[in-house]
C-alpha cells in the first residue's frame, strides 16, 4: 500500500501458501520475474530468511482451522489472488486420519473460509494431484488411460489401510471441498493437478539428502550400486516442477475458471531414468537396470490431458533434461559433479 497524490493506492498481490516447499519457490521466482507484489507462507521465521523479495508470513499449522485469520484480517484489501500450494506429503505415518486426511481438509477448509470471512480475493489455484484423477491402485496398467474429467474412486475408509492410500484420499477430499466451496462463493477456481514431479530445487541449498517424494526415485536410483538391481521400480508418469510453476501463472493470467488442469509429460519407467543416468554422467558407477538402454518395457496407465495441454499452450520439459537437472544438482552439492565436453 503506498500514498499518491493524498490517495491511497492499493497494490494487489498474490498470496503463495507454503512459499519454501518444491514447487512454489519456483512459482515464486517466476512471479517476481514478472513484477507481481508476492506473499508467501512459512511455518518459521527461520523459514522466512530466504533470497526472495517477496513479503513472508508465519503460518505454523495448516491443519489448524483457523490458521489463516490473522492473515486475512491484516492483509485481505491486498491479496487479489491466492496459490495455495501447502499441503502435506507425510508417507513415514500410521496415523493416516491425523498426519496426511485432517491437515489437508482442514488447511483447504481454513483458507477458503478465511477468503470468505475477509478476503478481497478474485481468483484461487489450487495445487492438487493426478491421483485425485487416476484410480492409483490401476495405475501400473499399461491398458488404462485416465483423464482430467475423472475422478478417483477411494474412499474414506478405504485409503486408511497405508500411507500412500491416505495422501490419495487426502489430495481427493481436500479438492472435493475447493469445489463445493467456490460452487457456493461463486469465486473463480482452478486446480493444478500433476503427476510425479521431478526438477531441481529452486535454490541449491534445498538438497538434502532426502529430496521430496517424486525426486526421491531419481535420487535412490542415481545411488544404486551394480548389482543392486532397479529400486525403486517405478512405471508412471512425470511432469517438471519449472511446467508446474508456469501453470499456475498462466492458469491465473488466463483465468480459466472451473478447469481441473492435469499436469503430465509422458510416462517413465526406472530403467528409462537409469538410461539417462549412465548416458549422462558415465563416471558414476551406478546399476545400469535389468534391461539397459531399452527404456520402460512394462509402462504404466496413459494420463491423457491433452484438453490440459491445449489450453496452456506451452511445450513441456523432456524427461532427459529434467532427471539430468535433478541429478546434476544433487551431484554438485555432494561435489561429484563432472561436466562433461
Amino acid at each position: 500500500m503506498r500514498a499518491t497524490e493524498n490517495k491511497i493506492v492499493i497494490t494487489m498481490a498474490i498470496l503463495v501458501t507454503g512459499a519454501t516447499g518444491f514447487i512454489a519457490p519456483w512459482i515464486v521466482f517466476y512471479l517476481l520475474q514478472e513484477k507481481y507484489q508476492v506473499i508467501g507462507t512459512v511455518r518459521s521465521h527461520g523459514k522466512a530468511e530466504r533470497p526472495f523479495e517477496l513479503s513472508f508470513e508465519i503460518i505454523k499449522d495448516i491443519s489448524d482451522p483457523k490458521a489463516f485469520e490473522s492473515l486475512f484480517k491484516k492483509r485481505s484489501k491486498e491479496i487479489d489472488v491466492v496459490l495455495h500450494t501447502a499441503s502435506p506429503v507425510v508417507l513415514n505415518t500410521n496415523d493416516y486420519e491425523k498426519d496426511l486426511l485432517i491437515p489437508a481438509i482442514n488447511g483447504t477448509k481454513g483458507i477458503l473460509n478465511a477468503v470468505r470471512r475477509y478476503g478481497n480475493v478474485k481468483k484461487i489455484i489450487i495445487t492438487s494431484s493426478y491421483v485425485t484423477m487416476v484410480d492409483f491402485a490401476h495405475s501400473s496398467d499399461g491398458s488404462l488411460v485416465f483423464t482430467e474429467k475423472d475422478w478417483s474412486p477411494v474412499t474414506w475408509e478405504g485409503c486408511q489401510t497405508n500411507a500412500v492410500n491416505g495422501y490419495c484420499g487426502s489430495k481427493k477430499f481436500a479438492e472435493q471441498e475447493t469445489w463445493k466451496f467456490a460452487k457456493e462463493a461463486c469465486i473463480s477456481l482452478t486446480t493444478i493437478n500433476p503427476v510425479f514431479v521431478f526438477g531441481p530445487q529452486k535454490l541449491d541449498e534445498d538438497v538434502g539428502p532426502q529430496l521430496n517424494v517424486s525426486n526421491e526415485i531419481i535420487n535412490n536410483l542415481l545411488h544404486n550400486k551394480p548389482g543392486d538391481g532397479m529400486e525403486p521400480d517405478h512405471h508412471a508418469s512425470y511432469i517438471d516442477v519449472r511446467d508446474v510453476a508456469k501453470a499456475h501463472l498462466v492458469t491465473f493470467q488466463k483465468g480459466l475458471p472451473g478447469e481441473g488442469l492435469g499436469l503430465s509429460n509422458n510416462r517413465f519407467g526406472s530403467q528409462d531414468i537409469l538410461d539417462i543416468l549412465n548416458e549422462r554422467f558415465p563416471y558414476l558407477n551406478i546399476s545400469k537396470g535389468p534391461e539397459p538402454g531399452k527404456g520402460d518395457i512394462n509402462p504404466g496407465a496413459i494420463f491423457d490431458n491433452k484438453h490440459s495441454r491445449d489450453v496452456l499452450g506451452f511445450p513441456f520439459i523432456n524427461l532427459e533434461q529434467s532427471v539430468y537437472d535433478t541429478a546434476a544438482q544433487v551431484l554438485k552439492k555432494d561435489g561429484l559433479l563432472k561436466y562433461m565436453g
